[in-house]
């Protein structure tokens, strides 16, 4: 209805006299429906205006549960949920999926009607173009209707779909822990299958699989499981996988196997990290004792010091030195001390991406005593050689002079 602007003020005005006039006569119900009527005209107003505004609606939506009954509830979601945004790109449909969200947990928990919720969810899944990008939240919000509604096959029909159709990590870890609940282990054992199908990279899901087998007893299925997991060629986490495998062979006693990890995993890596697991190891009661687990943080040292890595040494020799204290004695602790670095601060040219100077910056180097020792031992070796220079050059001197006396004789003669 178009009006004019005196029009307008006209109304304002008269609305505020009938607020003003039951204030001063009516009762509170009779105040409480003046403000209502004003709050639904001005979202009335608001989604007129722009029917995607969806923050308005779900205010819209929340006066009329707390104030409205049950039919203006629903008459609102059945419009808000009508205004389907315009572009298929999932940015614009991240607030308008919760309006149907919304609806659903209403039905289920204001109206008490699981199925009208699961229709609700229903009619969601049915309008989102899966093709282009879907949402697992709305998939598993609408199985677990159907598993309160004691509806099983129901649930695992929509989970298959839901597999199927989005195929994300969250859609097979709920699946799977409704199967696991439910003691389903060989349903839990084909979900895994084709959840690593799908993404053999995934780091936690070998480890939950190999978890699984573990928990029911299946040690040998876990074992292959590891094994499995390690060979494939790329995987998001493996420090994770490595570390459950090794863990899991020093649980079950296995120091051998345990070791020939390590030895594997070194192999690939030579992460400070992993060289102190190891030695820590071989300090344990099915390691070899403590004489290996110095063997192995020697082993590590020096092979950090050949790869020039300060800053791992350091944290390799802080490891040692705690493990001494622990297994060690007073000579053993103060040998390791010995090799501790002296924290120098230096300064260096700072360069940009482009390589152009920008500046000095302050940083911290450290000065261990055997490399010290290794450059003494240069410095003497170029002393050595300088002075040898010497030697060799007053040699040459002295052949000139000779030759040059024996020139002169020859004149005179």
């Amino acid at each position: 209805e178009e009006i004019t602007e005196q029009e307008r003020f006209k109304r304002e005005e008269l609305y505020k006299s009938y607020v003003s006039f039951e204030k001063k006569h009516g009762d509170r119900e009779g105040i409480e429906d003046v403000i209502l009527t004003k709050q639904r005209a001005e979202y009335a107003k608001r989604v007129k205006d722009d029917p995607l505004d969806y923050d308005a609606w779900f205010e819209y939506a929340k006066l009329e549960e707390e104030h409205g009954d049950q039919a203006s509830v629903r008459d609102i979601y059945e419009r808000a949920v009508a205004n389907v945004p315009p572009a298929q790109e999932k940015q614009y449909w991240k607030r308008y999926i919760y309006l149907w969200i919304y609806y659903a947990v209403y039905e289920e928990l204001q109206s008490n009607d699981l199925d009208r919720a699961a229709e609700v969810y229903q009619a969601c899944l049915s309008l989102i173009p899966h093709s282009k990008f879907s949402f697992s939240k709305t998939w598993i919000y609408a199985a677990k209707v159907h598993i309160r509604r004691k509806d099983l096959a129901a649930a695992r029909k929509l989970f298959g779909k839901a597999i199927g159709v989005c195929g994300k990590e969250k859609i097979f870890t709920e699946y799977i822990a409704l199967e696991l609940a439910l003691g389903e282990v060989d349903r839990c054992r084909a979900l895994y299958t084709n959840y690593l199908k799908a993404m053999p990279h995934n780091c936690r899901a070998w480890s939950k699989y190999a978890d699984l087998e573990r928990s029911v007893g299946e040690t040998e299925r876990c074992r292959a499981l590891y094994e499995l997991a390690v060979s494939q060629p790329e995987l998001d986490m493996p420090e994770m996988l490595w570390k459950g495998y090794i863990d899991f062979e020093i649980e079950e006693g296995q120091g051998d196997n345990a070791r020939k990890l390590y030895e594997r995993l070194l192999d690939r890596t030579g992460h400070v990290k992993v060289w102190i697991s190891y030695a820590q190891f071989e300090g344990t009661e099915i390691g070899r004792g403590i004489a290996e687990s110095r063997k192995v943080f020697d082993r590590a040292y020096q092979q950090l010091k050949e790869e020039g890595l300060k800053e791992e040494r350091v944290l390799l020799l802080d490891a040692w030195r705690v493990f001494e204290k622990a297994k060690g004695d007073s000579a053993s602790v103060a040998e390791v001390e010995a090799k501790l670095p002296r924290r120098v601060k230096r300064k260096r040219m700072k360069t940009d991406d482009d390589g152009n100077e920008i500046g000095w910056e302050e940083y911290f180097d450290y000065h261990f005593p055997d490399d010290q020792d290794a450059a003494a031992s240069n410095l003497k070796i170029l002393e050595m050689a300088a002075k040898w220079k010497k030697t060799q050059a007053a040699a040459d001197d002295d052949d000139d002079s000779d030759d040059s006396d024996s020139d002169d004789d020859s004149d005179e003669d």
